[in-house]
């Protein structure tokens, strides 16, 4: 795993909610239709068992995402995700409406984004992630940005952090390790 600076690690050891936009992070940002119309997206399995990973560990997850999908609706019921929002215009004022739900504070999130539209959230929580593929503007201000692309490990990078800065992830690897 890469080496993180003391601040990154300290912000992760405090996080209790990690929140992903979806295109472009939880996928490779290409949406792709059949010939009768339907919407096609691709998840990474090793992201979402990270995500699995983490709900374990009694992390909370979300996922806030601008445009609507019945693909991933399906991939948060697979994941367990319960805290999904779609077709949200403004991702600050949902990142809110998380925090009076769930009782955290923005110093208790982390959120991963890949374009200027995930700004506002990520420089509201105490980890602002993005994807090493996001939009230059973006990474510019990240906090953290991830050695993956979006949807190609990105997300499990981001869990992994988490779970190791807060001496989780050795004991969740017992249960793969004879």
């Amino acid at each position: 795993m890469k080496e993180h600076s003391q601040s990154i690690i300290e912000a992760a050891k405090k996080i209790k909610l990690i929140a992903f936009d979806v295109d472009g992070v939880l996928t490779d940002g290409r949406i792709s239709y059949t010939s009768s119309g339907e919407e096609l997206k691709s998840f990474n399995v090793r992201d979402g068992h990270a995500i699995k990973m983490a709900f374990r560990a009694g992390l909370t997850v979300a996922v806030i995402t601008g445009r609507e999908s019945t693909m991933v609706q399906r991939r948060c019921d697979e994941l367990g995700v319960e805290l999904l929002y779609q077709g949200t215009r403004d991702k600050h004022q949902t990142l809110g409406y998380i925090m009076e739900r769930t009782g955290y504070a923005a110093s208790e999130i982390a959120f991963m984004g890949d374009d200027v539209v995930d700004l506002p959230v990520m420089l509201a929580v105490a980890l602002g992630c993005s994807p090493s593929d996001a939009a230059e503007e973006v990474r510019q201000r990240s906090d953290l940005v991830t050695i993956a692309p979006g949807g190609n490990g990105a997300a499990r990078e981001l869990v992994f952090l988490i779970l190791q800065a807060q001496d989780l992830l050795e004991g969740l690897m017992d249960r793969y390790l004879p």
